[in-house]
This record gives structure tokens, C-alpha cells and sequence, in this order.
């Protein structure tokens, strides 16, 4: 019986996602110009979400933060990261406003609650059906990482001069 149940949701499931498709393709494709449905969005952080373990979301930062971190942590992200985040963490450049979803604002609640440890672990292992890529060595002593960390969280700190520093 139990067999039977789960056969049952399975094909209701398959036959509720092939809807939603064919409803999609018909109504202008899986274009990534348009902007993410509510749906889409909630999926996106559902997944993102599921996607970092337990046990990376409660790790602590090793590195403390200091002025030189601080430093260090934005030249890494000059260099690597602002392409499609920005110097200032907005996600507004052409590449990360292209992308599907779009580069988040870095700087909104949305990113500034995750913990250290989904940070670090987004930063690392990247996020699948997103653009973010894995960057760093993907182990969890990775010091560069980790100094990247501490600049996301101090993203609202940037002074002007800093910004025209990291497009420099």
C-alpha cells in the first residue's frame, strides 16, 4: 500500500513539474533576461539554504578580524569577486545583473544573516543552477576565504576612496 501511495505522489509530482514547463517554454522560454518569479526566488534560497551542511553553517570564522584583514579580504575580492558583485557588494555590473538569478546585493539582510560558516561555505563550493562558482581550495582552513568573510560582513564600511582604491 505504502508502495502504491508513493507511486502516486511520484507521477502527481512528475505530471504537476511538466505542467509548469510547458506552461513556462509557452510562455516565452527560460530566457534569463526576465526577472526571477517569487517562486523561483524562494526555490533559490530554499536550495541555497539545503545546499550548505549543518555543520558548515555553525563553523566560526578562525581568522579575526583586523584592519590588515580587512585589507587583504578587499583586494581578494577586487581581483575575483567584483566582476559580478561589484566593489561594493551591489551586484550591479553587467555580468551579475545578466546572470539568473542576478548577483545579490551583498550588503542586504539577505546575505548579511547567513552565518559565517554559509559564508565561507557559499565562497568555497559555489551554489549549483546559480552562477557562483567555486573559488579557494574548498577545505575550511582556507585563510584567503576566510578574510573574504570578514570584508562581505564590513561591505557597508567602504569609503569612497577605498572603492576608487579597488577599482585601481
Amino acid at each position: 500500500m505504502k508502495l502504491k501511495a508513493a507511486l502516486v505522489f511520484v507521477v502527481l509530482v512528475a505530471v504537476l513539474v511538466a505542467g509548469v514547463w510547458i506552461t513556462l517554454a509557452r510562455s516565452g522560454g527560460f530566457g534569463t533576461r526576465a526577472e526571477p518569479t517569487a517562486i523561483e526566488r524562494i526555490a533559490a534560497r530554499v536550495a541555497r539554504r539545503a545546499a550548505v551542511p549543518r555543520d558548515a553553517r555553525n563553523a566560526r570564522n578562525p581568522v579575526m578580524f583586523s584592519p590588515e584583514v580587512w585589507l587583504a579580504g578587499r583586494s581578494h575580492f577586487a581581483d575575483h569577486c567584483a566582476s559580478c558583485h561589484s566593489n561594493d557588494g551591489s551586484g550591479r555590473t553587467e555580468l551579475g545583473q545578466n546572470l539568473y538569478p542576478k548577483a545579490p546585493d551583498m550588503r542586504l539582510a539577505e546575505t548579511q544573516q547567513l552565518t559565517d560558516g554559509e559564508l565561507y561555505w557559499i565562497i568555497a563550493n559555489g551554489v549549483r543552477l546559480t552562477g557562483m562558482p567555486a573559488w579557494g581550495t574548498g577545505r575550511s582552513d582556507d585563510e584567503d576565504t576566510w578574510k573574504l568573510v570578514h570584508f562581505v560582513r564590513h561591505l557597508k564600511d567602504l569609503n569612497d576612496d577605498q572603492l576608487q582604491d579597488m577599482k585601481a
